[in-house]
């Protein structure tokens, strides 16, 4: 009998030290791409608590489903770490309460028609607010104020376009802000005006925005909070686990509202730095960033505007305007200023996210990351530079030298309305067509990140952005539709930078961005194996289960 016992008390003791724990979670039977370059594919996944704890064949994974294991069986679908989004803005969200949506909607009728509903439906609201009109829809000068009058006299109405670089306004918001005809175009903007009497039509470019942004009433933190929720829903459904807010304001309460909320998306922030700002704010920043670290939410970066867009004009080319001679765009900065505030911030620890559509912009943008290299010396900084619109050829192996992260959006990678009524005449066919380079930056070595500019991309979600990536036009059965076909990239390239690149933009790939044994167990599930879908439908393949962090916060109806 003692030696029954003994040989029992053996077994369990050998149990408890090579069989691992149950998991919470397994999936099996799939098609696991680990997006880890030493073991790219795996049929089996198991997520105990947070972590990930088993990546590998379904023989393997058995050992890990136990009593109160939830299984799922996949079937041949395919599992991808959880998509980033290293550009957007999530508490610009838009929300039917809060404000006027005008995305996609291509018509003046239509723009007046929404906000005339909107000012009836919140009679109560101090000022109409909403976003979305496109520049397409009217000539180079844009909207008029006029149309907004008919509207609302007695309330401001303030219209961001869906760039994000101007702003229709109606002739009350204009008298709030005290812009008139005498009214001098601040540093970097531009006030439109009729060209006979001088008088403000109604369209504000660039820095002219924040001359009626500042009388308009500050959202309440319910209702920031109300619009990230809403993106949280939003990214739970894409497949969207973590994103960069390319930049948030303290003092307007957003950033509190992200340490208050308790989302199931993981934010790493940008502060707006302008460029008035003093290197001695500069410096005080980093006391601003230290308050707000979180392992859901975080300041680690400061966001700078070098240029504008092209579409207002004001993007900095190293080139003339093709139909403005002589004139080559707006840079922001002064080069000196902005060398100094980029090393500043370097030596304080902050990444430097730019925004830079023209290569004239770029190139003062890699000067100042050189500068700051010089002055600090290397380290592992990771600054970016998002949109990148026009890059010269000999700029990109300079990403890859300065190891400066390239933040492109691929749902912009085609032609249409923007390219035909605004691209191609303001830069001319042939230097419209190198517009968004992608595979450029991939052969040169430099890391790619992904990112959608929400809300200026609607939908958001990173499988539209893959196939476009991919494809590189919306109709790739014409040949005079694809956008630079030999900037064309490949799938596994673009699932990178949706995945990988954007965690090694954050500094989280040492905790998720793969599917790897010990990361956060962020992970969605496809319907179908991209690597075996014709890449038109790629965008269309529905998202059926995101978990974030070992949480289930997105299942689709009868997965």
């Amino acid at each position: 009998m003692l030696v029954r016992t003994c040989l029992i008390a053996l077994v369990i003791a050998s149990s408890c030290t090579n069989a691992p724990p149950p998991a919470s979670l397994v999936l099996r039977g799939g098609a696991v791409y680990t997006v880890n370059p030493d073991e790219a594919w795996a049929s089996a996944l198991a997520v105990e608590g947070n972590r990930i704890v088993y990546v590998g064949d379904d023989a393997g994974v058995e050992a890990f489903v136990g009593v109160d294991t939830e299984v799922i069986e996949l079937g041949g679908k395919m599992v991808l770490p959880g998509f980033f989004d290293s550009h957007s803005h999530p508490a610009s969200t838009p929300v039917a309460s809060l404000s006027v949506r005008l995305y996609g909607m291509s018509s003046l009728g239509d723009y007046v028609a929404a906000v005339q509903e909107f000012s009836n439906a919140y009679p109560e609201r101090e000022a109409i607010e909403g976003a979305g009109w496109s520049n397409t829809v009217f000539p180079e000068e844009g909207p008029h104020r006029t149309a907004l009058d008919a509207v609302e006299a007695g309330r401001p109405i303030v219209l961001s376009s869906e760039d994000g670089h101007s702003t229709w306004v109606n002739s009350r918001a204009l008298e709030l802000a005290g812009i008139d005809a005498d009214t001098k175009d601040p540093p970097g903007g531009v006030i439109v005006r009729d060209p006979d009497t001088g008088e403000p039509t109604g369209t504000l470019r660039e820095s002219a925005m924040g001359l009626v942004d500042r009388f308009l009433p500050e959202r309440a933190r319910e209702e920031h909070q109300m619009a990230l929720h809403a993106f949280e829903q939003l990214a739970a459904r894409a497949g969207v686990t973590t994103v960069r807010d390319a930049y948030v304001s303290v003092g307007n309460g957003v950033a509190d509202a992200y340490l208050e909320s308790d989302l199931q998306v993981r934010v790493r922030a940008n502060l707006l730095v302008e460029p008035e700002t003093t290197l001695e704010e500069v410096e005080a920043l980093a006391t601003v960033r230290s308050r707000f670290v979180s392992p859901r939410f975080a300041i680690d970066g400061i966001k700078i505007f070098v240029d504008g867009v092209v579409e207002g004009e004001t993007a900095y080319l190293l080139e003339d305007y093709t139909h403005r001679p002589g004139y080559r765009g707006e840079l922001l900065w002064e080069p000196e200023h902005l060398n100094a505030v980029v090393a500043t911030a370097d030596r304080h620890g902050f990444l430097v996210h730019v925004h830079a559509i023209g290569d004239g912009a770029v190139r003062v943008t890699l000067d100042a990351f050189e500068h700051a290299r010089s002055e600090n010396g290397v380290r592992d900084a990771r600054h970016q530079m998002t949109h990148l619109q026009l890059v010269a050829p000999e700029d990109i192996s300079r990403f890859a030298e300065l190891d400066v992260v390239a933040v492109p959006q691929p749902f912009w990678f085609t032609k249409g309305d923007y390219f035909d009524k605004l691209e191609a005449p303001f830069l001319g066919e042939s230097r419209a067509n190198l517009e968004y380079p992608m595979e450029s930056f991939f052969r040169a070595g430099v890391v790619v990140a992904s990112a959608s500019d929400f809300p200026v991309t609607i939908p958001f979600d990173p499988l539209v952005g893959i196939e476009m990536g991919v494809l590189r036009s919306d109709d790739p059965s014409a040949a005079d539709n694809v956008l630079g076909p030999e900037e064309r990239a490949s799938l596994a390239e673009m699932i990178q930078s949706f995945t990988i690149g954007g965690a090694h933009a954050s500094f989280l790939d040492d905790v998720t961005g793969s599917l790897e044994v010990g990361k956060l167990a962020d992970v969605v599930v496809l319907e179908r194996n991209l690597f075996e879908t014709d890449p038109g439908d790629v965008g269309e393949t529905r998202v059926l289960m995101t978990v974030f962090e070992g949480v289930i916060v997105f299942r689709a109806e009868g997965f």
